[in-house]
Order: C-alpha cells, then sequence, then structure tokens
C-alpha cells in the first residue's frame, strides 16, 4: 500500500470580495497520477498555489503536510527545496534564452561562482534525452514550438529533483499528437517513482492517465473519485452539480442566403519573402450559419482570420472580401469592424483583454463611440451596458467593477466575447472559442452561439477540437498548409474524413463542393 505524500487539510484562502476556497480538503498518494477537475473558478489552481507557496503561509488558513511533515511554504522556492515543482498554464521561460539556459533558469549549475557552461550543457543534454524533446540545447525558445516549449519546463521540473510534479493545464496548448507524447511521459515518470498532479478541462485525458481525480466546485472539495471505468458524465456530474446531457445543445436555427465570403484569398509571410501563408483561399458563411475551419498548427487558420480582420497579420498579396453580396476594403481593423465584423482571438490575455481594467471598461472596449457624447464617455451608459452582459452572459463575479485579471478563464472568454456582441456584428470569427475553460463555461458558450445564429448571425469557428467543431457547426471546411483542401456538410463530416484532409498537401478535390 502506498502511503499518502500529500495531505491539504481545511483550506481557506480568500481574496477581495471572494471566496476562492472554502474549507478543502486533498490528498494524494506517493507515486500516482492524481487529477484536479472542476469549472473554471472552482479553485484548482489557487489550491496548487497555495501548495507552491505563490500564496504564502499566512494569507491562508488551514495545514499542509508533505512526506509527513506539516510543512509552511513562504516562497515557491520552499517548495521546490522540498521537490515540490509547478508548471503553470503560462509557461516561464524567456524566448531570447536557449533550451539550456531556461532549464537551469534560477538554478545554474556554477563552479567557483561562474556559470559553468560545459556541466549545464552535459545535464541539459541528458534531461532533453529524458523528456524526448527534439530540439537542440543551445536552440533558443523562440525557435521551437509550444509543445516542445512544455518539455523545456518539464525538463526544468526534473532538473529540480522534483518528487510531486504539478502541471496545470499542460496541453490546452498542445495538438492531439504532442498531447498524447506529455501523457506518456506522465505514465513513464509514475513508473520513475514521481508523483503527478494534474489540472485540466480535457477529461479524456484525465481518464487516460489518472489514478484518481478530486472534483472541485465552488471553492470546496466535492468527492475524490478513483479511476475504475469511470466515464466522463460522471465527472462532468460532479462539476456542475447536475448532469449535462447535451454538452453541445441542439439548434433551430434558419440558415439564409451567403452573407460573408472570401474569393481567392492569397496572404504572404511578414518577414519571409516569396513565402506565401494562404494560398489562394476561398470560402463563405450563410446568415444564421455556424461554419468551422478545421486544420493543424500552422495550417494557417488564425493567419488566415486575423489577415481578413483589418489586414492585421502578414502581407496581403490578393483577394476579395464580400458582405451581403458587396465587396468591402479592410485595411485596418477600425474599418473591420465598421463593416460588422468581430474577431475573437485565441489568445484571449494578449489580445482580447486589458486584464487591469474591469469588466465594463473591456466590454465597451470596441465600441466607444456607442457610449460617447460630445468629447467624454458616458459613465452611466456604460455601467448600464456592463451591468446587461454581466447578466446577459452569466460573468461571475462580484461586480462589474472587478479587474479582469481576477476572472476565471472562463469567465474571462465571457467577457470577451461581451466586449464584441455589443459592436453588434454582422460575422463573427471565434478563434479557439472554448480554450482552457470547463464543460460547463463551454456548454453556455455554445448556447449563445446557437442564439447568435438564430439571430441571422454569420459565425465563424476555428478549434482544434474536432469533436467541437463536429458538435457544434453546419458545415466545416479543411485547411492544410495554407490551402482550403474541403468543405464538408455537417451530415458528412466524419473525424477521419476530416483528419485526411487537414493532412492533404492541398492538391485533392473537396468531396463536400
Amino acid at each position: 500500500m502506498s502511503k499518502p505524500i500529500l495531505k491539504m487539510e481545511n483550506i481557506t484562502k480568500e481574496f477581495p470580495g471572494v471566496k476562492a476556497l472554502d474549507n478543502v480538503n486533498f490528498e494524494v498518494m506517493e507515486g500516482e497520477i492524481h487529477a484536479l477537475v472542476g469549472e473554471n473558478g472552482a479553485g484548482k489552481s489557487t489550491l496548487m498555489k497555495v501548495l507552491s507557496g505563490v500564496h504564502p503561509h499566512g494569507t491562508y488558513s488551514g495545514n499542509i503536510v508533505y512526506e509527513g511533515n506539516e510543512s509552511q511554504f513562504s516562497t515557491i522556492n520552499d517548495s521546490e527545496d522540498k521537490g515540490i515543482v509547478i508548471i503553470h498554464q503560462e509557461l516561464a521561460l524567456i524566448p531570447e534564452l536557449t533550451v539550456a539556459e531556461n532549464i537551469f533558469l534560477g538554478n545554474e549549475q556554477t563552479k567557483n561562482r561562474f556559470i559553468d557552461w560545459r556541466k549545464t550543457t552535459f545535464k541539459a543534454k541528458d534531461l532533453v534525452s529524458r523528456v524526448g524533446l527534439k530540439a537542440e540545447v543551445d536552440d533558443l525558445i523562440s525557435q521551437i514550438g509550444v509543445g516542445q516549449q512544455q518539455l523545456v519546463e518539464i525538463a526544468k521540473a526534473l532538473s529540480k529533483d522534483v518528487k510531486l510534479l504539478i502541471l496545470d493545464e499542460p496541453t490546452a496548448a498542445l495538438n492531439e499528437t504532442e498531447s498524447e507524447k506529455l501523457l506518456q511521459l506522465l505514465k513513464e515518470f509514475k513508473e520513475q517513482g514521481i508523483t503527478s498532479i494534474i489540472i485540466s478541462h480535457k477529461l479524456k485525458e484525465v481518464l487516460a492517465v489518472a489514478d484518481n481525480i478530486t472534483i472541485l466546485r465552488d471553492g470546496q472539495t466535492i468527492e475524490t473519485l478513483k479511476n475504475e471505468k469511470l466515464k466522463e458524465n460522471r465527472i462532468i456530474k460532479g462539476m456542475v452539480g447536475r448532469d449535462l446531457s447535451d454538452l453541445y445543445p441542439s439548434r433551430n436555427n434558419t440558415v439564409g442566403d451567403v452573407k460573408f465570403e472570401i474569393k481567392n484569398w492569397t496572404l504572404g509571410h511578414p518577414t519571409i519573402a516569396e513565402k506565401n501563408i494562404i494560398d489562394d483561399a476561398s470560402l463563405n458563411v450563410k446568415s444564421g450559419e455556424v461554419v468551422g475551419i478545421a486544420g493543424l498548427m500552422g495550417a494557417g487558420r488564425t493567419e488566415l482570420m486575423m489577415s481578413i480582420f483589418g489586414r492585421s497579420y502578414g502581407k496581403y498579396i490578393d483577394g476579395q472580401v464580400s458582405i451581403n453580396g458587396k465587396e468591402v476594403s479592410l485595411p485596418n481593423v477600425s474599418e473591420a469592424i465598421k463593416n460588422g465584423i468581430a474577431y475573437v482571438s485565441e489568445d484571449r490575455k494578449e489580445y482580447g483583454l486589458i486584464l487591469d481594467d474591469s469588466i465594463k471598461q473591456n466590454i465597451s472596449l470596441a465600441n466607444l463611440s456607442e457610449l460617447q457624447e460630445k468629447f467624454t464617455i458616458n459613465r452611466h451608459k456604460e455601467t448600464e451596458v456592463g451591468e446587461e452582459y454581466k447578466k446577459k452572459l452569466n460573468i461571475k463575479a462580484p461586480t462589474i467593477e472587478q479587474k479582469v485579471v481576477n476572472l476565471s478563464g472562463g469567465n474571462q472568454q465571457k467577457v470577451v466575447l461581451g466586449k464584441w456582441i455589443f459592436t453588434n456584428p454582422e460575422v463573427l470569427i471565434l478563434d479557439e472559442p472554448t480554450r482552457g475553460i470547463d464543460v460547463g463555461a463551454k456548454n453556455e458558450i455554445y448556447k449563445l452561439i446557437n442564439d447568435l445564429a438564430a439571430q441571422g448571425k454569420s459565425i465563424l469557428v476555428i478549434s482544434s477540437e474536432l469533436p467541437e467543431l463536429l458538435g457544434i457547426c453546419d458545415r466545416i471546411y479543411t485547411l492544410s498548409f495554407g490551402k482550403i483542401t474541403g468543405e464538408f456538410p455537417i451530415a458528412e463530416a466524419e473525424q477521419e474524413k476530416l483528419m485526411t484532409y487537414m493532412t492533404s498537401d492541398g492538391g485533392s478535390e473537396s468531396e463536400g463542393n
């Protein structure tokens, strides 16, 4: 029988106006993979920040017992000294430094008070080999993909003699192949005696690797389940407090005529001459229709949409955009908005929100002209708009004055959606709209998409999750190497068929045409 490596007892943590953790109890056995799941705002990341010393002892109540001893971590260095290492969802790597330099960042290999580069390189090569990283140790972080960067973070953890590895949404930005490799790596660590805690919204992945699963809801421990013949629906019920029979709600939209059309769109690389990112792409979306764009990472999905939305990426070479049959010019973001196009970026924190501003300020941001009175903003009207969208989108926060940085991922995403819906767009482009958010928030966003389609809006959805596209779309285009390779009515779309066209070189004819 294995013994507990960790016990967190009666942990309570409060922020201004919010009780993030309420008497939470959490136990992890030595050598297991333990999943921590729950809706956004349930308290998962906060609990792990308490454990790792990000929220230091004294800022919370309750006890942490680690390896049989009561522990009080005042800094993240205190927990790392005991072998507890956390890898946050936002990777803590420096793009301008090499793989080796990042692996030993804050843990430099020294000799006589100077960095020993030979030792650094030798140890880095060993760690890179252990985690299956393909990059060279002298490659810059900026030159490798997100999946490889995640492995650098894990190598960094191993360099600190990790005993308890905490991974917060480790596969959120990875493709399917990269995710499978990372999960296999956790299984290998288990065989080596390393204990892992994984926070994830991807329940299939949780079920594939976890020995036990603890569910948090509204800052409280609901239950811990043994992963024996466990089904997703059972976990979802614990997370949301009810059965969620239809993750993808049925729709009653009426599809009309073509509202939005792109013809022969060609886009050059922003820095590499004579290289095209998008090549002669054409697609359309009808009134009241939800259309998906499926493609692997690097296919050009985001680049295509950003270039259309005010030419905010790459070098325009050729192509036309039409709305309701009339060609429009979209040389910048302002013109795109004026022509009724809205774009919800895949990176809400970088491009979608001003994190230090309030909910109401973010919602009004893209349509300040609607609130303008002479030379000032009507603050009373701004408050009314903020309250309206907080209620309409079920944004969970004490007030609309709450800073967006303090919201959960799901509620941040609702604020972004509210910002763009407030512009009253005719065409709404959603780039990875449910990335990194929980199943309950996903369901709410799917219902919102349905409501917008029922109003006659044209919706374009980019998603790396094929089941999501199959569950919410009327049609799906496939994109590969910058080319549209297929178009499928939803009745003809299957995962295997989509994947075939997502990996095509663009020379095949579309079955859906």
